[in-house]
């Protein structure tokens, strides 16, 4: 896990120019590896990194550079991520074509692969992983992302050349280098403010793009980028009958996910490895397995003090059940509200899920004790855990409504005022499943927006982000098809940038077993009726953990990680919401005196704006930070030792 940075120069002059702005557009991700820092030069290739070692600390050292023997130091690699298939793949490069290896480490098992198997090579990687291959002989750039984007990586091509980096702050470094302009983009913010974070492959600058996850791409000195997908993920349900059947796929479950754990449990011997813990059953089933490999895991906890909004206890009371040590770090509004300017930094692009400030603190406490976590991110996607996915089962009832009948339905419930109980059943029940379904977020409706955002674009909303996933999903049931907009939008776009972002602003891992390409294969297979019942969510999931997880998670409702905004808007942050609209610059872009009516209306209690509230403020906060700025928050410098 590691920052990466590199510039394909269209000129070798220009390369040579560039080499000190890499250099000092690498500072602004010390924070993802400040164990080591390197930069490295070709003629027309540039790279710097940021290392945060765990395995072969020694010796791996970034940016690495191989070549087979007839061509020693042909490729050169700036890697981030963890291969936890390294050893094995090493082993068949070396036995089915003679590689040979300097390092006992996993970025060379990534450069040898390439060379002898080609594109084909990602698709024999196990892991998380971004990173960037420079062949000098054939003057090209190889890359790629893994299949779930567990991993970053943004782009920025000009005049000057083409840049990656795992953090989108290094390429507004160089966007003079670039020579590409630091403009907003208007389709990602109302993109942004319907979904609650900005869809791949966009950013917040026109400039700046990101590599989608499973993609691999290319790119040579001054010429285009050039993307290929590599992993399709398909959902191919297979029909279980009868309870024979259904204990097998359940010990297929069990099996795979105890295998999964046990790879992510790698690193040197002097490192250790530690458990995120909540009250639900991923978590609680990744610290249970993760105990058999390190018999004194600790495991992490957060929470508030305000009552329905912790899974403190029951993740106490897990812990002391699959006998783990347990930290617990309480958070209150005074805390977020201070942290939130340096968090909206760290994240590059804004998320408005409150979620990740909590994760922020419990990450910075993690790192005290520990320099990599596991956590549960990826399984409801894979298995079926959200309360949406029953929606089909609740509307079944509609869809035996023809469709002119289910259209009156819509205009009946667009005439029932807002907060009435059943109108936004109604509403939800008049539309398709492509029409209804934004993925697992909706933060404002479209009649909404054009009350708030200026310059309101007709034809741009969350149909454009999901209609290529619900094309590709055509003829699946629709809990099948919900699952696959999830991986490529609220996955991707919420999920995985908070995990990341979180945990690497503050020089921590975070490992994620759920989003494992075996534990996919087993996970497709599982039928409708094995994933949600009119009872519960990830049934067959829960079946297969029935002896791994404490009996009172394994059937417990899913809270998800609720944050008292609701009612810290109304209290403790009222006047500092107040204050953040008042002193932003966005007046172009939002409509302020809206903004303040619905702060005042959720303050009276007439109804409930906190999530798109929040939204605005992040996106407040943003804006002052990377287009005003005005805010500069005071970043840490990282100040941990290279082991612990």
């Amino acid at each position: 896990m590691c920052g990466l940075l590199g510039l394909v120069c269209a000129t070798e002059e220009e390369a040579v120019q560039a080499r000190d702005a890499v250099q000092a557009a690498l500072r602004c991700q010390r924070h993802r590896g400040p164990d080591e820092s390197d930069t490295w030069a070709d003629a027309e290739v540039v790279y710097g990194f940021n290392r945060l070692a765990f395995i072969d600390v020694d010796h791996s050292h970034q940016p690495l550079t191989w070549g087979p023997p007839e061509a020693p130091g042909r490729y050169t690699l700036n890697f981030n991520g963890e291969i936890y298939n390294y050893q094995e793949l090493r082993e068949r490069l070396a036995a089915e074509h003679g590689a040979k290896f300097a390092t006992e480490g996993d970025g060379e098992a990534i450069v040898a692969a390439y060379h002898y198997l080609g594109r084909e090579s990602v698709s024999q990687l196990r892991g998380m992983f971004a990173f960037i291959i420079w062949d000098s002989e054939s003057k090209v750039v190889f890359g790629a992302r893994d299949p779930f984007g567990i991993k970053p990586l943004f782009y920025s091509s000009g005049p000057g050349g083409t840049a990656f980096s795992n953090e989108k702050k290094s390429l507004l470094e160089l966007s003079g280098v670039l020579g590409v302009a630091e403009e907003l983009d208007r389709t990602a913010l109302q993109h942004y403010l319907t979904l609650q974070y900005v869809p791949e492959p966009e950013s917040l600058h026109t400039g700046i793009r990101r590599i989608e996850s499973g993609t691999s791409f290319t790119v040579t000195p001054g010429g285009e980028l050039k993307t290929e997908r590599y992993f399709f993920p398909a959902f191919n349900p297979k029909p279980v009958s009868g309870e024979r059947e259904a204990a097998e796929l359940h010990e297929r479950i069990s099996q795979v996910m105890q295998d999964s754990v046990a790879k992510h449990m790698i690193a040197d011997p002097d490192i250790t490895v530690g458990a995120f813990l909540s009250g639900g059953i991923d978590s609680t089933a990744t610290a249970a397995l993760a105990k058999r490999h390190n018999p004194n895991l600790i495991a992490f906890t957060t929470g508030f003090e305000q009552e329905g909004y912790s899974e403190v206890d029951v993740a106490a009371e897990s812990a002391e059940a699959i006998g783990v040590r347990h930290v617990v770090r309480t958070v209150s509004a005074d805390e977020m509200m201070e942290a939130l300017p340096l968090i909206v930094w760290y994240l590059d692009d804004p998320v408005a899920d409150p979620a990740l400030v909590p994760l922020w603190f419990i990450a910075r406490e993690a790192r005290k004790h520990v320099k990599a976590v596991l956590s549960g991110e990826g399984s409801d996607e894979l298995f079926g855990g959200y309360t949406i996915y029953r929606e089909p089962l609740s509307l079944a009832n509609f869809e035996k409504i023809p469709g002119a009948v289910r259209s009156l339905l819509g205009k009946v419930s667009a005439k029932i005022p807002e907060g009435t109980r059943g109108k936004d059943l109604l509403r939800r029940g008049s539309l398709t499943l492509e029409e209804r379904y934004y993925g697992n977020a909706r933060i404002f409706r479209e009649d909404q927006l054009r009350g708030v955002l200026r310059n309101f674009a007709d034809g741009v909303g969350h149909q454009d982000v999901t209609a290529p996933w619900y094309r590709q999903s055509a003829g699946w049931d629709p809990v099948a098809r919900m699952q696959h907009v999830d991986l490529f939008t609220w996955l991707r776009g919420d999920i995985l940038v908070k995990a990341d972002k979180m945990t690497m602003a503050n020089s921590l891992e975070l490992r994620v077993p759920f989003l494992d390409p075996e534990v996919f294969k087993v996970a497709a297979t599982i039928p409708l009726d094995q994933k949600i019942t009119r009872d519960t969510t990830k049934y067959a999931l829960r079946r297969a953990l029935d002896g791994i997880v404490p009996a009172h998670v394994l059937n417990r409702r899913k809270l998800g990680f609720p944050v008292p905004i609701r009612l810290w808007l109304r209290t403790e942050m009222y006047d500092w919401a107040r204050g953040i609209v008042s002193d932003s610059k966005t007046d172009d872009l939002l409509d302020k005196t809206a903004v303040l009516r619905l702060l005042e209306e959720h303050k009276a209690g007439t109804l409930d704006h906190s999530r798109r509230i929040w939204a605005l403020l992040v996106f407040m906060i943003w804006h002052g930070i990377f287009v005003e700025h005005r805010i500069k928050p005071e970043v840490p410098e990282p100040q941990y030792p290279v082991r612990l």
